[in-house]
């Protein structure tokens, strides 16, 4: 165990180097927001990996794959066919080179649309970086017993805060390039040696239901609220159970601030198209290993502890099976690393993105545009503090990061999505029509679990994707096509 301390204590002291190494480059606002606008694209590449893969993933997606086998995978395969599509929005989303989502939708929409944008990211975001605290408190407690889960939320989200309000874009960028690296090499290094500890391949597969190895196994609908039976595999309602982990987080990512961030971050369009398609591969092996060793880690550990808390599988698995020789035990503790170095990572992002927002979006724009650049950085670094003890509270009061990260992708996949999509492909959206999808979207996600109860259970037992999808589609295309389409000028920067 003493192993696990000194790797874990060797990488919060690196990514607390790194940002202080930063720290005297960071004069400007664009210093600070977007690194200023000097990303190279190998940076690029795993910056836009390490904040895409995180809990979410590591724990939530984990979660799926212990309970579920491999059907886990349709909702990585939602990000993959989002990355997909991405390659062409790249280059224009770097052409248009502001700071963040609500600059865009100012830009082609008007201010309201800004305004709602910013209080859809800001659910949106600092729920996710919640559940990111609740990751690294779990591995703070497999690590030290003596801590709490509850108390590692704590000290993860403290060492989150001060970490990401220290340099903004450069430290979190550069050292996501070492972050990427460590959890790419280690997590592909780990999945053989763990089949191999589970019996080989026939043992994992005689040690799990057979469900595990379908394509939707024996998932079921995703609301909390469904109580039916166990569904026969490739059933209407599993597929649209899959289609309810797939959706959001294909929406997501075709819509996610912050990697817009990012390409507005690159150093030029060409540079964001290449990370594009580093970012696609990395993606693909790094989910698919992650979901493996989830599924190999369920055939070893069945019951137990991990059993009533399996969004822990993989560093549980990584602290209790690598023994029996010192080579062994150094990947083991890598490994738990390398997922700690993750949720680190992705909580910065997460963090950084919607403080960037407040400042940009409504600080400088409605509160004090004369603002100098020392002003500016203090309100950032203020900012960060507060949704960082935002972010904290939600963490404490959430039970299953599974159903909070899809709670979270919906609320950005229904009320964003859509309409940062329209402003650089749909030539006919209109303002109106970006403010009624917004509000129909945002408000539909959160309400839904209030109102399901009132609906009927073929409804109410299914997830707020699909219908607060649909009020966002509807709002967009029926308001813009009855209100005045916008002009040649202002279609102008968003064309390719």
């Amino acid at each position: 165990m003493v192993l696990y301390v000194v790797v874990l204590g060797s990488i919060v002291v690196a990514l607390l180097t790194a940002s202080l190494a930063k720290l005297g480059q960071v004069k400007t606002k664009a210093d600070y927001l977007v690194a200023g606008r000097s990303l190279p694209a190998f940076v690029l590449v795993f910056t836009l990996l390490s904040s895409w893969i995180g809990s979410g993933s590591l724990l939530g997606g984990a979660e799926n794959a212990y309970k579920h086998g491999f059907a886990a995978l349709w909702q990585a395969g939602g990000g993959w066919a989002g990355l997909a599509l991405i390659y062409f929005i790249a280059p224009r989303a770097r052409k248009f080179a502001q700071f963040t989502i609500p600059d865009l939708l100012e830009s082609r929409y008007n201010q309201t649309a800004r305004v709602l944008g910013v209080i859809a990211v800001l659910f949106t975001y600092t729920a996710i970086t919640s559940y990111q605290f609740i990751g690294g408190g779990d591995i703070v407690h497999l690590i030290f017993p003596q801590v709490t889960a509850v108390e590692g939320q704590y000290i993860l989200a403290g060492f989150v805060v001060l970490f990401t309000a220290i340099a903004g874009m450069s430290s979190v960028a550069y050292m996501d390039v070492v972050i990427g690296l460590l959890a790419t090499v280690t997590m592909i290094a780990s999945l053989p040696v763990l089949i191999h500890l589970a019996g080989g391949w026939s043992g994992v597969r005689a040690a799990l239901p057979a469900t595990h190895f379908e394509w939707f196994g024996d998932m079921h609908p995703f609301s909390s609220y469904y109580t039916g039976p166990v569904l026969p595999d490739g059933s209407r309602e599993q597929v649209k159970s899959a289609l309810e982990i797939f959706l959001p987080t294909c929406l997501l990512m075709l819509g996610n601030q912050s990697m817009y961030q990012k390409f507005f971050s690159a150093k030029s369009e060409k540079d964001a198209t290449r990370a594009t398609v580093g970012w696609i591969i990395g993606t693909v092996i790094l989910e698919t290993v992650i979901v493996s060793i989830a599924v190999v880690g369920s055939a070893l550990y069945r019951t137990g502890e991990v059993a009533h808390r399996p969004r822990e599988i993989l560093a549980y698995t990584a602290v209790h099976s690598f023994g029996g020789s010192k080579a062994l035990s150094i990947l083991g503790a890598l490994l738990v690393g390398a997922i700690f170095a993750k949720v680190v990572s992705t909580a910065n992002n997460y963090l950084f993105s919607p403080a960037t927002n407040l400042v940009n979006d409504i600080f400088v724009r409605y509160i004090k545009p004369e603002a100098g650049n020392r002003q500016i950085l203090v309100v950032s670094r203020l900012m960060v503090v507060a949704l960082g003890a935002w972010a904290l509270y939600q963490s404490l009061g959430t039970t299953s990061v599974l159903q909070k990260s899809v709670y979270a992708y919906t609320i950005y996949s229904a009320a964003l999505t859509p309409v940062i999509l329209a402003a650089f492909f749909w030539r006919r959206a209109t303002a109106a029509g970006a403010v009624a999808s917004i509000a129909a979207g945002t408000v539909v996600t959160i309400s839904w679990s209030s109102v399901t109860r009132f609906l009927p259970p073929v409804i109410g037992e299914h997830d707020a994707i699909l219908p607060a999808l649909l009020a966002s589609l509807i709002g967009l295309f029926a308001v813009s096509l009855m209100t005045k389409r916008p002009t040649e000028a202002h279609l102008r920067p968003f064309e390719g």
